[in-house]
């Protein structure tokens, strides 16, 4: 079938499109991204130090104040012992006997007894 146009008109052109330009690739500067995986892992790096840290004080306070209550305790038991000794030498002193060979050591005499002098040292003893 023949065309639908009049010989008379003139041939349709095609429009004309401009060649296509080369593609210009543009070179930016490369973004700084933040690395998300990096940061939460610097982060709970920075928590976990301060939690061990926390933990290292607590620690050293504690072998501190157990090291402290050792030492008072020994002294507790030094001071124990020496009462002990104490009341026994207490409880001597007041025995009549214990009382008795003092002040003879002392020279002491009772009533109505003769004081007898001892010389010693002389020669040919």
């Amino acid at each position: 079938m023949p065309s639908a146009r009049s010989a008379t008109a003139a041939p349709r052109r095609q429009p004309r499109t401009p060649p296509p330009k080369p593609h210009r690739v543009v070179r930016r500067a490369p973004k700084l991204r933040v690395r998300w995986d990096r940061a939460g892992r610097v982060g709970l790096l920075v928590v976990l130090t301060v939690v061990v840290g926390l933990y290292v004080q607590h620690t050293l306070s504690y072998l501190q104040t157990r090291s402290q209550a050792g030492s008072q305790e020994a002294l507790v038991d030094s001071l124990a012992r020496q009462n002990a000794n104490l009341a026994r030498e207490q409880q001597s002193l007041n025995d009549p006997a214990t009382i008795v060979r003092d002040a003879r050591a002392l020279g002491m005499v009772r009533p109505n007894e003769r004081p007898y002098a001892v010389v010693s040292g002389l020669p040919g003893h």
